[in-house]
């Protein structure tokens, strides 16, 4: 323990600190695969967090702590583990933001929680960035006692480190297990003999014998790693069962098409169609899609399906460009795939208004380009529209879960329940891309705006300069389009093989079941 505490001062290596670790424990993810069901999976969240952040730190992987979704004696659980093998736990400030997502999910979905800290309490050259703040380190303690007086069961284990402030979340959950030789106090040996001269050992200031027989502060005290991991599965085990769903289920059916046969499908060309009815027809039950609406305003689909046996709601993208008759007159048009028309986002919200009605829960498949403009759209009320369909997601009381496949660029991501919106669970595709507008546009409209500064300022670009400029504007817009750029700041909480979207979403329709509170649905003033 002392030399954990040393590297820990030292902000130690992660190679230095994994091979401490492994000298006498087990790391976050040998412990999550002893703890859940045999031959079951571990449907790990935010992996990306922190990604290519703290470099100056010798980075953070994952934000140094793994969360999940997983069974336990037949149940689903949250896991939230600390990953001593990452600056011995420390917490950045991703870190604190990527365990109050996963309580987030946890708290709108009424899942149990377990966690299993091993944690040097934050990670000092950086406090000022995890300690103040409503989503900082704080707000982690904040949802242990919400998520208590809803009645959502937490268990944790003390597996290691347990100092400072992080001491509090342990104690906050409804049982507490520690192993020999883990550490649980507000401040350590060398800590307290600076403030108040005490000289003391670890195992006597808040070693597991004394927090279980002096303190009363821990419920089990457990000789190790695995016999404490066998401990949560008995307790877990005569947890009572959850509240019924409300939602509709049936016995699941599997796809008519294989699930690889989306790679053929989709394109991320953004120039190339492709009809996202294929792409649904691999991923719901038996291929059903009951489409509503379907000649109308068709370049969204929305519609009726089963996936994993729940009952969805579907509202996607349609790539293909589509031609069709003009409001208002007689006149042949088309439309193009990826963009959100007027008639497309009223039978959107419609839609939207339905399942709320229904109680079904609501599927977003993004590839969407934006909503049209131009003189005709701006006249036939696209505006309106699109405020119409926006009010419907978010005031939606029934789960939301989004899949961005392609572009979700600037308002059409927000029509199309982005992260801003509430999503139970945002997925993205490794092809996803996302942000204001596409990089090409983007690159052209930043690159004319500083050429139109340099022209003011009476200096003369030539044409190769202009492309490099442009090059360049276009490199970093790319960049920050990239998935992993989003998944490493919780825009998105993890980036899917196209061929698993299934599988995410059922699991995450497993988890909004568990929540069998829905609000009354109201819209307020609707534009119409």
């Amino acid at each position: 323990m002392k030399n954990q505490e040393e590297l820990i001062r030292q902000g130690g290596g992660a190679k230095a600190i994994e091979a401490q670790h492994k000298k006498g424990r087990l790391t976050a993810r040998e412990r999550i695969a002893k703890l859940i069901d045999p031959n079951t999976f571990f449907f790990e969240l935010n992996v990306f967090a922190a990604f290519e952040m703290y470099e100056e730190w010798g980075g953070a992987p994952s934000a140094g702590t793994v969360t999940g979704l997983a069974r336990v004696c037949g149940r689903l659980f949250m896991l939230i583990a600390n990953d001593a093998t990452v600056k011995a736990g420390a917490f950045f400030p991703m870190t604190a933001k990527k365990v109050i997502r996963a309580q987030n999910v946890a708290i709108e979905n009424k899942l149990p929680t377990i966690y299993l800290v091993d944690s040097a309490g934050i990670f000092l050259p950086l406090q000022e960035d995890v300690f103040p703040d409503t989503d900082d380190f704080g707000r982690v303690f904040r949802n242990n006692a919400v998520m208590s007086a809803m009645g959502i069961p937490q268990l944790t284990a003390i597996m290691g480190m347990c100092v400072a402030g992080g001491a509090y979340l342990p104690v906050m959950c409804d049982h507490i297990l520690m192993t020999e030789g883990s550490g649980l106090f507000l401040a350590g040996p060398a800590l307290v003999q600076a403030a108040i001269g005490q000289k003391t050992s670890a195992e006597e200031l808040g070693g597991a014998k004394m927090h279980s027989q002096i303190s009363g502060t821990v419920d089990f005290r457990e000789p190790n790693d695995e016999s404490c991991l066998a401990r949560i599965r008995a307790l877990v085990d005569k947890m009572g069962a959850p509240d019924p769903a409300i939602f509709s289920h049936a016995p699941s059916r599997e796809p008519l098409f294989p699930a690889e046969e989306i790679y053929g499908i989709f394109s991320n060309n953004a120039g190339k169609q492709y009809d996202m009815r294929d792409v649904i027809a691999r991923i719901v039950d038996a291929s059903e899609f009951e489409e509503y609406r379907a000649e109308y305003g068709e370049t969204l689909l929305c519609g009726y399906a089963r996936i994993g046996g729940w009952a969805v709601g579907i509202v996607a993208n349609q790539k293909k460009h589509v031609q069709t008759t003009a409001p208002g007159s007689d006149q042949r048009r088309i439309e193009f795939g990826g963009v959100i028309y007027t008639e497309s986002a009223e039978k959107a919200a419609r839609f939207i208004l339905d399942c709320n009605q229904n109680r079904i829960p609501l599927i977003f498949l993004h590839d969407v380009n934006g909503f049209m403009v131009g003189k005709d759209a701006e006249w036939s009320g696209i505006i309106r529209a699109g405020a119409k369909m926006v009010n419907a997601v978010s005031n939606s009381v029934v789960p939301k879960i989004s899949v961005i496949c392609g572009g979700s660029f600037g308002a059409g991501h927000y029509a199309m329940c982005g992260k801003a919106y509430d999503p139970r669970f945002i997925f993205a595709w490794p092809t996803a891309r996302y942000a204001v507008m596409s990089g090409d546009a983007a690159a052209s409209t930043l690159a004319e705006i500083k050429l139109k500064q340099l022209e003011r300022e009476g200096k003369k670009v030539d044409e190769k300069a202009k492309k490099e400029l442009v090059e360049s504007v276009r490199a970093t817009y790319e960049q920050q389009t990239d998935p992993r750029y989003a998944a490493a700041r919780l825009w998105v909480d993890a980036i899917i093989d196209p061929a698993q979207t299934r599988d995410a979403l059922i699991w995450s329709l497993e988890s909004a079941a568990l929540n069998s509170e829905i609000k009354e649905f109201k819209t307020g003033v609707l534009q119409t």
